[in-house]
């Protein structure tokens, strides 16, 4: 177990990161994780806490963490694991993560993540955007700082800093999709047929991405440990093979339960379902009002204000549209969701976090469109297949869909 895996927030896109690495280090690797709540006091007392839990082995040569984690704190409280080779991966960064008022903004978690740079050996971004804004704004966040400011942050941790895009592993999502998606698969993007099965020629991402392989190569303690030899689909955006495809309303007469009208509910969450097959039975997808889906986090950085303003626009409007409102809620869920669903009323479809993988794909396969408004991404790993993308957003950096 020559790799220390630490997540301080095991949840999410961040667990999804640790999963994929702990299954192919394999015997490797340990694991040690916190869970996906409350995160500001996983970021403030996460260190302490991995000082007292993580084992000592003298076999560690690597230790991988999202930057949630104190990175510095845990290195000068476990002199041990602060020898080893640290690699830091941010999922995002707190120096430009929109706060809902300028003045919540905390320092604290901001000055911890600028710390964990600072330690660290290399410092890995999931995005250009999210490298860029987190360095060129170290100056004007030390300024907060009343006196005695650091000078030269960013010339001394941009050196260790690179970008290395979100490993996805598509999943096979045929047998949800509609045949005229299909269809477009096949015409568009170069899916062929090949009898029974469908097969993808030269989809981006199809050849296995070795980065993260690359990342722990370029260490001493890589060549020791035997990480340099190839880690079958490791960080890659691959594709399964598509099956024959059913017709659609044959899949969505699988779903085993009705949509609850209170999936936020945790006692409810495993009876929520997808089912459209009600409401679009015997209709061609051409004559269905157009369905929208929003498939993020019920949280203000998501802009939910800005995507039920456009929604209630088009209500107002007399416009047809079917609206899904997916993704997941914390303890403190915005005003504007309540509000939204009273006034939005007919318009929707599915209303609330969907546990299982497959209503989840289903309702994606199913969307015309699929909406993010995130103020500070793209979209993460919420949307994983090839269909429209809206992006209303201030970001500018380019994410292909």
């Amino acid at each position: 177990m020559s790799v220390l895996l630490i997540e301080a927030f095991y949840g999410g896109s961040h667990k999804q990161l640790m999963d994929l690495l702990q299954e192919e280090l394999k015997e490797d690797c340990v694991l040690c994780t916190l869970p996906a709540k409350k995160w500001h006091w996983k970021a403030r007392t996460a260190a302490l806490y991995f000082m007292q839990t993580v084992p000592a082995s003298a076999n560690y040569r690597i230790l991988f963490a999202s930057s949630v984690l104190n990175l510095a704190e845990l290195a000068a409280l476990r002199p041990d694991l602060g020898k080893l080779k640290k690699v830091l991966y941010f999922h995002e960064n707190q120096l430009a993560y929109p706060v809902q008022k300028c003045k919540e903004r905390d320092f604290q978690y901001g000055y911890n993540q600028v710390l964990s740079c600072l330690v660290a050996d290399t410092v890995v971004f999931n995005s250009a955007f999210n490298m860029e804004s987190f360095l060129t704004s170290i100056g004007k966040f030390m300024k907060l700082i009343p006196d005695h400011r650091p000078k030269d942050l960013e010339k001394i941790i941009r050196p260790k800093c690179q970008v290395l895009y979100f490993p996805v592993r598509f999943p096979d999502v045929s047998r949800f999709m509609p045949e005229h998606k299909l269809a477009h698969l096949e015409n568009v993007i170069g899916v062929k047929r090949n009898g029974d099965f469908y097969q993808r020629e030269g989809l981006p991402g199809q050849q296995k991405s070795r980065a993260l392989g690359g990342l722990m190569k370029n260490s001493n303690a890589c060549r020791e440990s035997g990480l340099c030899e190839t880690q079958p689909g490791l960080c890659t955006t691959q594709h399964e093979g598509l099956h024959s495809p059913l017709t659609a309303a044959g899949r969505l007469n699988k779903s085993e339960a009705s949509e609850s009208t209170n999936p936020c509910q945790e006692e409810d969450k495993q009876h929520v379902t997808f089912n459209l097959c009600n409401i679009w039975s015997g209709m061609d997808y051409l004559q269905r009002p157009l369905h929208v889906v929003w498939p993020h986090r019920w949280e203000h950085d998501k802009d939910p204000e800005t995507f039920f303003k456009v929604l209630l626009k088009l209500k107002e409007q007399e416009l047809p549209f079917h609206v899904s409102v997916l993704g997941e809620t914390f303890t403190d869920v915005p005003d504007i969701f309540a509000e939204a669903k009273k006034a939005l009323g007919s318009s929707v479809l599915h209303w609330g976090y969907l546990p299982s993988k497959d209503d989840y794909f289903r309702a994606l396969c199913m969307a015309d469109v699929v909406i993010s408004t995130a103020k500070h991404e793209f979209f993460g790993v919420a949307i994983t297949s090839p269909w429209w993308v809206v992006i209303i957003s201030p970001c500018t950096e380019a994410v292909p869909s």
